[in-house]
């Protein structure tokens, strides 16, 4: 029946669609950074220690010690320095990027993939050698198509040679400004070279990225930076003003929350659509019952027992709805398969079937197979035989 094979099609492709919206949410949230909070340096708005609401709190190198030390549900702190006025230029071209300095796992958490070369590692940080790491449209910039790896890049009239350039990534958020147009140094070239412009010092960095040893514990590791943060620069680790986190675990579980509702509504309007084809076969079996009365009186005057009836009925209904189901799974599997072949765009990762989909599907389906053919079945068990023998087709 086209109501029960429609129904099957309409759950997997709205489950689907919505586990598509969810996946390519995530991938486009990675992008930024996996399970990263950064944290900026703000204002007071709170009165702390007897002094004053209002004050602009910076981090300072100083503070990386205790963090790594008194904050055991955190994997990753690490600063980040940065400048947007450096003039950068080559043999070939010139421009203006933003020069990121951080630690050598900067590119793991920040998801920098590389495309030539490498990442700056602890050597290049521990010696503070001048080596920089492309963005991938920074380098088009810079070298127009020449090869760029071990070449010099100069950055304010200081060499520097090209280690790696990163791979090109789509990137839809961001703190301050897309990736692949950064250049990327070790955070001791960085102090030592660009440091901080007032209001900051030659110590205060731009922000902390901080990553949680899990998922569930990165509420714990933000109180902790919060408590470590508070106590060294005498502010309330309940002022959030004065030390504001940008969360992106927390972001990601609210819309994975906002998908999964919608994923489970579009299931409920299918399963609905399902329930409803299931209505019109147990209605085409009750015509087939009527229809067929006569026979059913000629059987039972036979001596077929009603258990018989019952069974055969039971099972022709059964078949239909199993048969339109399998057929709209096919069909469902297969339109989500032909409609993943086509270009998508970057927040949405297709029509995502999933097991889970497709078993939900089939026992919501065997249910309703079984409630469209037992009343049926039952009608035609408890047909008197003599009423049934006396009974016209059609009448």
């Amino acid at each position: 029946m086209f109501g029960i094979a429609w129904g099957v099609v309409s759950i997997v492709l709205m489950v689907a669609a919505g586990e598509g919206l969810r996946v390519g949410q995530a991938k486009q949230a990675e992008t930024l950074g996996r399970d990263l909070m950064i944290v900026f340096h703000g204002r007071t708005s709170l009165q702390a220690g007897g002094l004053r609401a209002g004050r602009v709190v910076h981090w300072v190198d100083s503070d990386l010690p205790y963090l790594q030390s008194e904050t055991p549900d955190c994997q990753y702190a690490i600063p980040e320095l940065e400048q947007n006025t450096v003039r950068s230029h080559t043999a070939y071209n010139a421009a203006a990027f933003t020069v990121t300095g951080s630690t050598p796992d900067f590119a793991q958490i920040r998801s920098l993939g590389i495309a030539e070369g490498r990442f700056y590692d602890e050597d290049d940080f521990r010696e503070a050698r001048r080596v920089a790491f492309l963005g991938s449209d920074a380098r088009k910039q810079l070298f127009a198509g020449n090869p760029a790896i071990s070449q010099l890049v100069y950055l304010n009239d200081i060499p520097f040679t090209v280690i790696g350039v990163m791979s090109s990534k789509k990137q839809d958020s961001s703190y301050d400004g897309w990736d692949i147009n950064k250049v990327f140094i070790p955070y001791s070239v960085m102090r030592r070279d660009f440091p901080d412009k007032p209001p900051g010092t030659p110590y205060t960095f731009d922000q902390l990225l901080v990553v949680p040893r899990s998922v569930e514990r990165h509420e714990a590791c933000a109180g902790q930076v919060r408590r470590v943060l508070g106590r060294l620069h005498s502010f309330d680790p309940n002022d959030k003003e004065a030390c504001p986190i940008w969360d992106t675990i927390k972001e990601a579980k609210a819309f994975r929350t906002m998908t999964d509702g919608m994923k489970y509504f579009l299931g409920a309007v299918g399963i609905v659509t399902l329930f409803l084809g299931g209505l019109g076969v147990m209605n085409v079996m009750l015509v087939a019952v009527r229809e067929r009365t006569r026979e059913i009186g000629v059987r039972k005057a036979m001596g077929a027992p009603a258990r018989s009836i019952l069974w055969q009925f039971f099972l022709e209904a059964l078949f239909v709805a199993i048969i339109s189901g399998g057929v709209g799974l096919l069909v469902a599997f297969g339109l989500c398969a032909l409609v993943d072949l086509l270009p998508m765009p970057d927040f949405f990762a297709g029509l995502l079937p999933t097991w889970e989909t497709g078993i939900l599907a089939l026992l919501v389906l065997g249910t309703i197979a079984i409630l469209s053919a037992l009343y049926p079945a039952r009608r035609a068990a408890s047909i008197d035989p003599i009423e049934a023998l006396r009974h016209e087709a059609g009448g």
